[in-house]
Parts: C-alpha cells; sequence; structure tokens
C-alpha cells in the first residue's frame, strides 16, 4: 500500500476523534516522517509510542489528544503487533510476577532515580492519585487523599498498620505524625526503602524490602496504595489471602488502585514495554473474584476524574525541573516520560481508566458502614 494510501487510512480513523493529520487544533498530529502511518497500522499502541518518542511526530497536547482518541475508542481499532499478541499468550499461560520477576519489574520504574521522583511529586513524595475534592494544589490534594483514607477505616492512635507497596513511606508518615499510627511498609524498591527509611526517622515506622507474600503478622488496619496494580490477575488471590490473614478480626482493608472497566490479561505494550513491567490494571471482576470468602465490600468510592489534574500538575513539574534533570535523562527520556503522564492524564479524563477505593472487611460491619467522602 503507498504512503498516500496510509495516510488516508490513518486520517480517516483520527477522524473519528476529531483530530486531523497536521491540522489546526492543539490535540492534531503533526507527522515529521511519513513512516508512522505504516509503522502505527502495523504495531499500533506501541508503534505510537515509540515514533513519538523517536521524534516522528508531535503534538502541542498529547492529553487532549489521547482524551479524544480514547473517548470515540480509537483503540478498538489498533493492531496487536506479533510482539503484542505474543506478551498477551504468554500472560495468559505464565506468572509474570513471581518474588523474583517482581523485584525486577519494580526495579525498572522506582529505581531510576529518586531525584526524578523528588522533582516531579508533592512534598511528600506520594505516587498515586491525589483527591482534589477541596484541594486547590498537588500537595493539598495528596494529604486530603491520605486524610481521607485514615478516616475510611477509623484510625486511631496506637494503632497498628499495615502499608503495602508504601512507596518512600508517605503514607506511614502521615498516619504516624495526624493520627498517632504505628506504620509497617513494604516495598521492593531499593531506592524507595533507602531514601522513605531517612523521610521517617524517628517516628513508629518500620520500612522494610520485603514481598507481600511473606508477610504473617497480625495488624489492626492494611492499607495498599497503588500497589495492586503490579499484583497481576494469578496473584490477586493470594494477594487478597495474604491481607485476610494478617488483618484483625475487626479491622478493614483499604484497597486503593488504578481500574479497568473490563478484564485484561495483559498490559498495552508501550506501558509494559517501557514504564511499568508486567503490571496489569484490574477489574472489578478479578477483585472481586479474588476476594470471595475473604472480605465484604463495605464502601467502593470511585474518583478516577481525580487522576487527571494529578497527573498534570506531575507534568508541570516534571518540566519545569527538566533543566535540572536532563543532566541524568536523555531528551529520548523526557518525550518518553512526558508521553506517558499526558496519555495517562488524557484517559483518566476520557473515563477510560478509574481510580477506586474499596474498604473491605473480614466479617461485615454490624449496622453497616457509614461511607465517608
Amino acid at each position: 500500500m503507498s504512503t498516500a494510501r496510509l495516510r488516508q487510512h490513518v486520517a480517516d480513523i483520527l477522524s473519528l476523534a476529531d483530530i486531523e493529520i497536521n491540522g489546526p487544533d492543539p490535540w492534531d498530529l503533526q507527522i515529521h516522517n511519513p513512516a508512522f502511518y505504516k509503522r502505527v497500522l502495523q504495531q499500533g499502541t506501541l508503534g505510537l509510542g515509540e515514533s513519538y518518542m523517536e521524534g516522528w511526530w508531535d503534538c502541542q497536547q498529547l492529553d487532549e489528544f489521547f482524551y479524544r482518541a480514547l473517548r470515540a475508542d480509537l483503540y478498538k481499532r489498533a493492531r496487536l503487533s506479533w510482539r503484542g499478541k505474543l506478551d498477551v499468550l504468554l500472560a495468559r499461560i505464565s506468572n509474570r510476577q513471581t518474588k523474583q520477576k517482581a523485584v525486577e519489574n519494580i526495579h525498572r520504574h522506582y529505581d531510576i532515580g529518586n531525584r526524578l521522583y523528588q522533582r516531579m511529586l508533592d512534598r511528600r513524595m506520594t505516587y498515586t492519585c491525589g483527591y482534589w475534592k477541596e484541594a486547590t494544589s498537588l500537595d493539598q490534594a495528596q494529604e486530603d487523599k491520605m486524610d481521607l483514607i485514615c478516616r475510611k477505616i477509623g484510625l486511631q492512635p496506637g494503632q497498628r498498620v499495615l502499608d503495602i507497596g508504601c512507596g518512600w513511606g508517605s503514607f506511614a508518615k502521615f498516619a504516624a505524625e495526624r493520627y498517632g499510627a504505628e506504620v509497617v511498609g513494604i516495598t521492593i524498591s531499593h531506592e524507595q526503602l533507602a531514601l522513605g527509611r531517612q523521610l521517617c526517622e524517628g517516628l513508629p515506622i518500620e520500612l522494610r524490602f520485603q514481598d507481600y507474600r511473606d508477610i504473617h503478622e497480625p495488624f489492626d488496619h492494611i492499607v495498599s496504595i497503588g500497589m495492586a496494580e503490579a499484583v497481576g490477575h494469578r496473584n490477586m488471590r493470594t494477594y487478597m489471602q495474604v491481607a485476610a490473614r494478617c488483618l484483625h478480626n475487626e479491622g478493614f482493608f483499604l484497597l486503593h488502585t488504578i481500574g479497568h472497566p473490563f478484564s485484561k490479561t495483559a498490559p498495552d505494550p508501550f506501558i509494559d514495554t517501557y514504564i511499568f513491567p508486567n503490571c496489569l490494571i484490574p477489574s472489578l471482576k478479578q477483585l472481586s473474584r479474588a476476594m470471595e470468602h475473604l472480605f465484604i465490600v463495605e464502601d467502593l468510592h470511585n474518583f478516577g476524574p481525580h487522576y487527571d489534574p494529578t497527573l498534570m500538575a506531575w507534568h508541570r513539574n516534571f518540566t519545569s525541573h527538566w533543566q535540572e534533570l536532563k543532566q541524568e535523562y536523555d531528551e529520548r527520556f523526557y518525550r518518553m516520560w512526558t508521553y506517558y503522564l499526558l496519555s495517562s492524564a488524557g484517559s483518566f479524563r476520557a473515563r477510560n481508566n478509574q481510580l477506586w477505593q474499596l474498604v473491605l472487611s473480614k466479617k461485615g460491619v454490624l449496622g453497616g458502614y457509614t461511607s465517608i467522602r
């Protein structure tokens, strides 16, 4: 097929989302390399992302491009490359989040340099969705989110909390300082652990390098904030079983996770290759099946639209500090990270991705649980 016909085919697809090739609007694609058309038609989302990283095309407002493309369901027209098809098959027949593989997966995203995250995130270094109900800044949105979690589990002074996937200890530090809790946080990122221990020094907090499958101690409450996406569908039942065995009968397990409206067994090829290796956004079906006979769902809160302003704030911080960060990262990384942040913002804006907080109990709250927003 000629380049002209390939271009027209891509243009016809994009027109369904009111996107033009070399058009005047900020969400239109500006194509610099005509090989783009064949590549994106053959390789789908992987080809789209890689060609952006390589400078084959630009877009003034990537977030708006992805919002329009996803809202118009253009992803349904994307083709999987041979590698993408292989990844789907392997994900169905193998466990890509074993203990050893999990460490490798986390290392490739979270151990690429604490300075990047220090410049990009809020002052507490919280790498999950903020809560913008009343907040006007990223710092406040993240503190409001952590306070919301503490209130949802009814956290009291002296209670012992397990934080599965604690990151740099932002929730642990907040819960200890504001609520007088004792917190055990676990991570399998060496970089997170080293800095997190410094940030939490002097507080009743223990941060460990430990896989969630190796936890056997009792806790008053358990939280897992932005960790379930790294568990994988083959391990979700084990993840829930660990939480159930470690949680006191009267305690709560608060699960905060990105969610997808339908079940998948393999991630997006671009995200899998460059951003979050072997991570998988769960569906409610996958979560509910994993918690059968273990937990009662007391509350489900979807505030997915709050991830859009969170990601846009991260992108502003990232770009405003790029002159400093470029000493450690190259232009290809800049385009990759920009693509990741803005495509994610567009996805949440289009409601293609969700953000759920589930409050779970082991036996059910007698008389019912009062939802907190």
